[in-house]
């Protein structure tokens, strides 16, 4: 900020010295705003640190149960599960959102009723309804040649994967789909006027091209997929919460299990972001994109 001094300045005609700044002082701008907001926001991240430091939190049962034989094996089956629902969720997206683009009005019908359906009705009713599909079919197969009953196959597993794989289909077909269309009409005309069928097209020529824009949405789903499989634990599937659950039911340290439990998710969820980073990166080059590289 610019203020005049007390010396006042010429009042000559000369075109210079209405350029000349020299009379005046520089006044460093007072940013009081940001801080009183830098101290209340410092205020309560003290109060936080301090109330977890000094609070009835035991960290050595944290420490301790951070290598648990039960955490571990409860961490693997979450990373198990995030990689294979997520999975079936990206093949069953990639196949909706191609059926959504078609011009056969029966199989638009079909991917509009199943992105309606698992995009309308909460994940953990999906989860119970598979978990509890004996109800409904008690016995499944082809009668006369093979039946099995539905209570011996729906396993927690299979359950969990189920619910998770086909609801995170119909969120991953919308953003597959989105992708599509962000590709300039002119690539599906090029294609096809080299004689491409349209499934080689879009496999050859349009998704390489839809990859920019589906991969950073994909790897925010695959994020929270990660933390949406602790919804899985209400069908007793062994993740990582319903293992912790199980411990601190034994042994009442329920914020320390919740607390080692939070940091097995951020640890996930911390690899997850930086492996995401590196496939935005390589899809992105020449695209001529600055923001892919911060």
């Amino acid at each position: 900020m610019l203020s005049a001094s007390n010396e006042s300045a010429p009042a000559s005609g000369n075109a210079d010295s209405f350029t000349d700044i020299s009379h005046f002082e520089h006044v460093p701008r007072r940013y009081y705003g940001r801080y009183l907001a830098s101290a209340v926001i410092l205020a309560i991240v003290v109060y936080v640190v301090v109330a977890f430091a000094r609070g009835q939190i035991e960290w050595a049962v944290v420490g301790r149960f951070l290598t648990a034989k039960s955490i571990l094996t409860g961490l693997g089956n979450t990373i198990v599960m995030t990689i294979l629902a997520m999975a079936l969720g990206i093949v069953l997206g990639v196949i909706i959102a191609i059926m959504r683009l078609s011009t056969n009005p029966v199989l638009r019908a079909v991917a509009h009723g199943y992105v309606w359906l698992f995009r309308g009705t909460p994940v953990i009713l999906q989860l119970l309804l598979w978990f509890n599909l004996a109800l409904v079919f008690p016995v499944m197969g082809i009668p006369g040649l093979f039946e099995f009953r539905t209570v011996d196959i729906m396993t927690p597993f299979l359950a969990a994967l189920l619910g998770l794989g086909i609801n995170q289909g119909a969120y991953t077909s919308e953003v597959v789909r989105a992708g599509l269309l962000s590709v300039d009409t002119g690539q599906y005309e090029a294609a096809k006027s080299i004689g491409m069928p349209r499934l080689q097209a879009l496999r050859r020529v349009i998704l390489p091209q839809a990859m920019r824009v589906i991969v950073p949405p994909i790897g925010n789903e695959l994020i929270g997929m990660a933390k949406l499989t602790s919804l899985a634990s209400v069908i007793q599937y062994a993740e990582m919460l319903h293992n912790a659950e199980n411990i601190y039911y034994a042994n009442a340290r329920v914020i320390e299990l919740l607390m080692v439990a939070g940091v097995w998710y951020l640890v996930i969820v911390t690899v997850l972001s930086l492996l995401q980073s590196r496939v935005e990166l390589r899809f992105a080059r020449g695209a001529g994109r600055a923001s892919a590289k911060q």
